[in-house]
């Protein structure tokens, strides 16, 4: 059956901010409480769709949730106005309020994990909410994500989107950002590997949390009516996720045939490997040595954490960040590809430093789904990229956003209240319906 690989990039939210709150992604970490400016960051997500849609790829536009979350807040306890609760967290738990206000949602690479039509026993497209619950500030995103992706992938006949596992340490799930789907041509049913960092009686790094685990992986497969022979799980190294490596997508990224990875990746990479060329016809490999590119250096450049976009005739493009190319060893080490016995033919480079200052890259903005032409038809098509939403976007962003944010701004009321004005119009342009909870009230 014919299908292609559409990209739904998450767009960054008017409370985009740096406080360091993702414990082992060292980029956040190291930019904690540095300025933000939101309206740059949801402009460079808006040109790297565009681009994608301009090529000719199915580019899908996934919205903010609304932060910050006074929901959350009520529930831990806070009492009062909305302007009144803000200001007690604000003095009381700073860093509370900073969680709540998170955009993470934007790195959409977590919001879920894609199973296409064919490789499914019911022949439907699965897409399974990821928990998220490694992490405070994004395990609260799983009840709006799953709203999103409902009022998208709207059509029972061709879609099913399941709901987060429970919210509990052994079924910590992270969605596609440790899945990858190898296959010869998208319609043809595929191999999907799953990568974990633990199991629930197997202690995993040392030095950061290990954030998948088997059984979440094995629940998620189970859910997205993956058969056992098209199913694949892989221990990732304990020793890159100590160096930064919160998640599969900052070491390795896959597309079609072909593996880009690091060679430290894997705890049995050449078991894996070998399973790989067993089940995948016409493997490819392609594997950075340590020697030419450190994992260090692969955490800080986000080498990895690229697209790999297939063209017609089956040649890819690395779309990569602009820090891949500001690395001198790295980008020495690219420009060997292009022309070797390889799949890549072509890199691209995308500025997206406000995402990647949050330790987000390329990869983590999207969420990969293989489609055939009748669930594109399916789909609602308010949300796929081109010209005239592209137009109607930038200037949302330009009436709404902040180009300057800090820490201390988040308690300012006037905030909340350009947030919700703006989600409220977005939920309109892009015909999603009432997703959130000050749209919900009453209703």
């Amino acid at each position: 059956m014919n299908a292609r690989e559409a990209n739904f990039d998450g767009l960054p939210g008017p409370t985009h901010h740096y406080a360091g709150l993702s414990f082992g992604n060292e980029a956040s970490m190291r930019h904690r409480h540095r300025v933000s400016n939101p309206a740059l960051a949801a402009r460079q997500g808006l040109q790297k769709m565009k681009a994608l849609a301009d090529a000719g790829f199915i580019q899908g536009v996934i919205p903010p949730h609304e932060r910050p979350n006074l929901p959350l807040l009520r529930q831990l306890g806070w009492q009062g106005s909305d302007a009144e609760i803000l200001t007690a967290v604000y003095h009381q738990a700073p860093g509370l309020l900073e969680a709540v206000s998170s955009a993470s949602a934007m790195w959409v690479a977590n919001a879920a994990t894609v199973a296409p039509s064919a490789d499914t026993t019911d022949g439907r497209l699965h897409l399974t909410v990821a928990n998220l619950n490694s992490t405070f500030h994004r395990a609260s995103e799983a009840l709006t994500t799953e709203r999103i992706l409902r009022a998208i992938f709207r059509d029972d006949k061709h879609f099913s989107v399941h709901s987060a596992l429970p919210q509990t340490a052994w079924f910590a799930d992270e969605g596609a950002a440790n899945h990858s789907r190898f296959c010869s041509d998208y319609g043809d049913a595929g191999l999907h590997l799953f990568i974990y960092g633990r199991e629930q009686a197997i202690k995993g790094a040392t030095r950061y949390p290990a954030r998948q685990t088997l059984e979440a992986s094995q629940a998620v497969a189970r859910l997205n009516q993956l058969p056992e022979a098209r199913t694949l799980f892989a221990r990732q190294n304990p020793a890159v996720i100590d160096a930064g490596v919160f998640h599969n997508d900052v070491i390795a990224v896959a597309n079609r045939q072909l593996l880009f990875c690091h060679e430290q990746a894997f705890l049995d990479a050449s078991g894996l490997y070998a399973r790989l060329r067993e089940k995948v016809p016409g493997f490819t490999l392609i594997e950075v040595p340590e020697r030419a590119v450190s994992v260090a250096d692969a955490v800080q450049s986000y080498l990895f954490n690229s697209q790999l976009l297939s063209k017609p005739g089956g040649e890819m493009t690395l779309l990569l960040p602009q820090e891949a190319r500001s690395h001198s060893g790295v980008w020495r080490w690219l420009n060997s590809l292009p022309g070797a016995d390889n799949p890549i033919s072509a890199l691209e480079v995308f500025d997206l430093r406000e995402s990647m200052a949050n330790g987000g890259g390329p990869a983590c903005l999207r969420l990969r789904v293989v489609l055939t032409q009748p669930e594109v038809q399916a789909l609602n098509p308010a949300v796929l990229m081109n010209d005239a939403l592209f137009a109607t976007l930038n200037d949302w962003v330009a009436r709404w956003y902040r180009d300057r944010l800090t820490a201390d701004d988040l308690r300012d009321p006037q905030l909340l209240e350009e947030s919700r004005g703006a989600l409220d119009e977005l939920t309109h342009i892009l015909q999603l319906g009432s997703l959130y909870p000050f749209q919900r009230e009453g209703a």
